[in-house]
């Protein structure tokens, strides 16, 4: 069982998402969200500018 689609998990998730998407899209790199996504999860140092942006 997912704990993540039980009562205000949903919810939570989406304003994470939401969250991530805008932090993605205020970093400052060409390219498409989904390279974001792929570089993020590739390269640490990339990782850690994204979260000295949130």
């Amino acid at each position: 069982q997912d704990r993540s689609r039980l009562g205000n998990g949903p919810e939570n998730l989406a304003v994470l998402r939401h969250m991530v998407l805008n932090v993605m899209q205020k970093d400052g790199e060409k390219g498409s969200l989904r390279g974001k996504f792929k570089r993020a999860g590739w390269d640490e140092a990339y990782l850690a500018h994204l979260l000295t942006l949130f």
